[in-house]
């Protein structure tokens, strides 16, 4: 396995970015999003999709330089054209409108039309929780999770982040599909030959199946309860945007790369302060991160809080580097031979 700092991987994305035309907001969001997933951990959001989020831009699906348009509707509550942005791009501008509504009248949501897919929703909640502020993240993607009781999908992994200030430097984050895994972690596992663990995945008849290669449509977390949840991001995503929902979403690989998928985002930023006094807020959230973790744990195991695990990986990968297979490997090289950027891997 090849290793890349952090910083390097960052300063070669955003060279790459550059080079492929992104503005400069475009540049700063999507490399640090990219990049920031593969620190913590969450490879299947993380810089794998460089390959195809540069393809997306030139081909035309995504927007480079996009004109954002915000309109505010209510005191607390706009809604942001975001003109095919790329979804980190459009989700970044929705978390930072959310946060100058939330500071002015302690609520603040923003509803994303004319999107993309915006990778982790973390990048955009934790940003908000560190500047002490409550932050909920909704999205959807194209048909993806078996319907409770069918055999084919209608709605997608539909992830939801909710994310919250405390003491320690990082944040509480809930990053979640409400799928049992994500598409891209299936592909990871397609990629690299290896089977899933049972009740993930089913095939074209809607019958749980272990092999990749057979897979149609993911399970939903918790069975009926993420398929609830799903059809609640939809709602919140797709129908109140009026982008596209269902099973009328293009896919993210197999839909055409010059048109548009049209997807929506919806965020919500709270002040803690509207309900309690921020340092109590902060300090109870404390207590209750230092309470979990002291919990009675199984013989080898750890009881965390979400966000945890990707701490952890964060601080190995700062110190060891960020892994990147021998696949990855072949498609960032040629980036960076078509781009003439200098790619720089860590010595073994």
């Amino acid at each position: 396995m090849n290793l890349i700092t952090y910083k390097n991987l960052l300063n070669f994305t955003k060279k790459i970015l550059k080079e492929t035309g992104l503005d400069s907001k475009s540049v700063n969001s999507v490399s640090l999003g990219l990049c920031e997933a593969s620190l913590r951990g969450v490879d299947s959001h993380g810089i794998k999709l460089l390959p195809h989020y540069i393809k997306s831009a030139q081909l035309g699906r995504k927007n480079p330089t996009p004109s954002f348009i915000f309109t505010k509707t209510f005191p607390s509550v706009g809604v942001l054209d975001a003109d095919n942005a790329f979804g980190h791009a459009a989700g970044i501008e929705a978390i930072d409108c959310c946060i100058k509504l939330a500071k002015k009248n302690g609520i603040g949501a923003v509803a994303v039309r004319n999107s993309s897919h915006p990778g982790a929703l973390a990048s955009m909640t934790i940003k908000a929780a560190r500047k002490g502020y409550i932050s909920f993240a909704f999205t959807h993607a194209d048909s993806l999770m078996l319907s409770h009781g069918g055999k084919r999908s209608y709605f997608g992994t539909n992830p939801i982040s909710f994310a919250a200030p405390r003491k320690e430097k990082e944040p509480y984050c809930l990053d979640m599909a409400t799928s049992m895994i994500s598409w891209n972690k299936l592909l990871n596992l397609k990629n690299t030959k290896q089977n899933l663990e049972k009740n993930l995945s089913a095939d074209k008849d809607g019958n749980m199946v272990s092999d990749p290669e057979l897979a149609v449509s993911l399970l939903p977390a918790g069975s009926y309860k993420g398929y609830g949840l799903a059809s609640m991001v939809e709602i919140l995503s797709g129908i109140l945007t009026g982008m596209n929902f269902g099973r009328s979403i293009p896919s993210m690989y197999a839909a055409s790369m010059r048109k548009p998928r049209h997807l929506g985002q919806f965020y919500i930023v709270i002040r803690p302060d509207a309900f309690l006094n921020s340092n109590k807020f902060i300090s109870r959230m404390q207590k209750l991160t230092d309470e979990i973790r002291k919990e009675p744990a199984k013989k080898g195991k750890k009881v965390m809080l979400p966000n945890d695990p990707e701490i952890i990986a964060s601080k190995e990968r700062l110190k060891k580097g960020i892994p990147v297979d021998k696949v990855l490997k072949i498609e960032l090289e040629k980036l960076a031979r078509i781009f003439s950027v200098k790619l720089i891997f860590k010595k073994k």
